[in-house]
């Protein structure tokens, strides 16, 4: 290994060993002020270092943190934006050392370049995911929401006792409803923002259920089991869609998969043939754009194969 290559990958590693520090949650049970009443808490060196790096990450993005932070929440991950791109950044730093060990300068570009593509994308899958499950625990949710009104308890204490019983996004997404129409916000609003949030359009029309029937009274419970009914037979009707198109989605898996599993056999097997693509310009540049195409074959076939009525 040359000598000049161990001071990027100190300088990678030390900024990782901050990142985990730092921005790993606290596990302990009991705060610190309980535990040691009489001892002051003190922010170590490292601490201070990390905290004036993500002060300086915040005050660098002031425009998009909006944006940042609505995608956090979106995709219900509990962090600070500064602090997820001050994260990113770490990560984009060790992995271009690594690419700089294995395969040279253009390879440390690539690797930094795509974190915060795959940071992204990750969000994106997550809050993809947070949404699907979501529309999967609706049923479950009105069902439970029904039972509350039955025995007695008004929308606001059903909504409350379902948030405290469903399991997450819902759980969370109901208990911002009920903490927004607590400090003032409107029912009827504070649930289509959640519609909208979700992207559900079946939690759309309970919404519009509901504030239809606050404006002219009946039974709200007889009213969310005929909306559940219909949700109920919409996702039968979804799922027997999904298996027709099964086969479409296996083969858009196998053909994106092909290529790195070929290009990871061959650099296990033979990392001499494969690697001279990662240590030649016209090499960086054909894998690029193979990555490239790759990226748009992929998301072409997940449309071909995505069904909407």
């Amino acid at each position: 290994m040359s000598p000049g290559l161990w001071g990027p990958i100190a300088v990678a590693a030390g900024l990782a060993l901050v990142a985990v520090l730092i921005l790993a949650p606290d596990r302990a049970h009991l705060p610190r002020s309980r535990r040691r009443p009489s001892t002051a808490a003190e922010d170590t060196v490292l601490a201070g270092a990390a905290a004036t790096a993500t002060s300086l990450v915040a005050r660098a993005m002031r425009r998009r943190e909006g944006r940042l932070s609505v995608a956090l929440d979106l995709a219900g991950v509990r962090m600070r934006p500064q602090d997820f791109v001050f994260l990113v950044l770490v990560a984009a730093l060790v992995l271009a050392a690594m690419g700089l060990l294995v395969g040279g300068f253009w390879l440390m570009l690539l690797f930094a370049a795509l974190t915060p593509l795959f940071a992204s994308l990750w969000l994106r899958i997550r809050t993809s995911s947070r949404r699907k499950k979501f529309g999967d625990q609706l049923d479950d949710t009105l069902q439970l929401l029904a039972g509350n009104l039955r025995a007695g308890h008004s929308l606001m204490q059903a909504l409350a006792g379902v948030a405290r019983e469903a399991d997450d996004p819902t759980a969370s997404e109901l208990g911002r409803i009920v903490n927004e129409t607590r400090v003032g916000r409107p029912l009827g609003l504070a649930l289509e923002e959640a519609s909208v949030r979700m992207e559900n359009q079946d939690f759309h029309w309970v919404s519009q259920a509901i504030a239809i029937n606050r404006q002219v009274g009946g039974n709200l419970a007889d009213v969310l089991e005929g909306v559940g009914k219909t949700i109920r037979e919409r996702n039968e009707i979804r799922r027997h869609v999904r298996a027709l198109s099964a086969d479409g989605r296996l083969s858009g898996i196998i053909l994106v998969s092909l290529p790195i599993v070929v290009a990871g056999f061959l650099g296990l097997t033979n990392p001499g043939y494969i690697g001279l693509l990662f240590r030649h310009p016209i090499g960086i540049v054909a894998v690029v754009i193979a990555v490239i195409l790759l990226l748009i074959g992929s998301f072409w076939m997940s449309r071909v194969v995505r069904i909407k009525f």
